[in-house]
């Protein structure tokens, strides 16, 4: 699903909205989100992910090319973990879908 998708899936399921009403909508909470996401904070929808800013740090790299050494500037990414609901609705049947420690293998 891309933007214009979710848009207009949103202006059918609400008549009394226009599209480009909808559009505004849409544009304005992936807005804040991205607001939220540059200023360092963690967002949080319950029930369907969280986001968070993972800093990766620089490094030496290859060039694929020519084998040569390359720097690689440290960078931010984003990180989404999927929420509770999500897992279970993409898992249905599945109990504990985290892990536990007696879950996890043991190293040898």
């Amino acid at each position: 699903m891309i933007k214009s998708d979710l848009t207009r899936r949103l202006a059918e399921q609400n008549p009394q909205l226009y599209e480009k009403d909808c559009e505004a909508i849409v544009n304005a909470i992936l807005g804040r989100i991205m607001d939220a996401l540059e200023a360092g904070d963690r967002v949080e929808i319950r029930g369907f992910a969280a986001f968070t800013i993972k800093t990766m740090r620089s490094k030496q790299g290859r060039n694929p090319r020519t084998g040569e050494k390359v720097d690689v500037a440290e960078k931010k990414a984003v990180h989404f973990k999927p929420g509770k609901e999500m897992r279970q609705r993409l898992n249905p049947g599945g109990e504990n879908l985290e892990p536990t420690a007696h879950q996890l293998p043991r190293a040898s």
